[in-house]
């Protein structure tokens, strides 16, 4: 890639989104940042803003530290147990989160799952960001294949998560994810595979940065 980029992927549940983070980070080979990662990270190094900005200050390598933590995972998957996606109450939690994704963004080009992304990086120019739709249907049976569930449980989930990332979105950004203006790219990956539209979604980044 010719210059740094920072993608911001947030989707519809049932979207696939995750996997198409997954691909599309190992297609232009940069790190995938999600909820997961950053509660682990946080939880190991007890991080908060104040405490990145003493490291730094200290010239301590906190970046070294990351990318060894980083290269001992394995590509991690979303488990029925962990799509609820509470909101967070804690404006702290929030901006310490933040401020450590900016920071992260700073060192190299990222693929960023969820996390109000298109808010976090709204001012930055080599921000491309992308919202998944699809319709309930698709999204009902791609549910219901993964997590093995009926239709009816499947659809109840749906509606569980996309309300739950609709207010944790508005609490924290003050805006509505289904907004299209906050996106460079809203996608609707009815009958497309991951792998595909993270493929379109590589090309689309490829040219802009022509």
């Amino acid at each position: 890639m010719a210059q740094k980029i920072i993608v911001t992927i947030g989707r519809e549940f049932g979207t696939g989104g995750r996997r198409v983070a997954v691909e599309l980070a190992e297609m232009l080979n940069i790190k995938l940042y999600d909820r997961t990662l950053l509660k682990q990270f946080e939880e190991r190094y007890h991080l908060t803003s104040e405490e990145i900005d003493r490291i730094k200050a200290q010239k301590k390598s906190w970046w070294t530290d990351f990318n060894l933590f980083y290269s001992q995972r394995h590509v991690w998957k979303e488990s029925p147990a962990g799509v609820s996606e509470e909101t967070i109450t804690s404006e702290r939690l929030y901006q310490d989160e933040e401020f450590l994704l900016r920071t992260l963004a700073e060192q190299e080009s990222c693929v960023i799952l969820g996390r109000t992304g298109f808010h976090i990086f709204r001012d930055m120019p080599n921000a491309f960001k992308v919202f998944l739709v699809a319709d309930k249907a698709t999204r009902r049976d791609r549910v219901a294949r993964r997590l093995n569930i009926n239709e009816g449980s499947a659809d109840a989930l749906i509606n569980k998560v996309d309300e739950a990332r609709e207010n944790f979105t508005k609490t924290f950004s003050g805006k509505s994810r289904y907004d299209v203006r906050n996106y460079d790219l809203v996608l609707n990956v009815r009958d497309l595979e991951p792998k595909d539209v993270a493929r379109f979604i590589a090309d689309c980044i490829r040219q802009r940065q022509q």
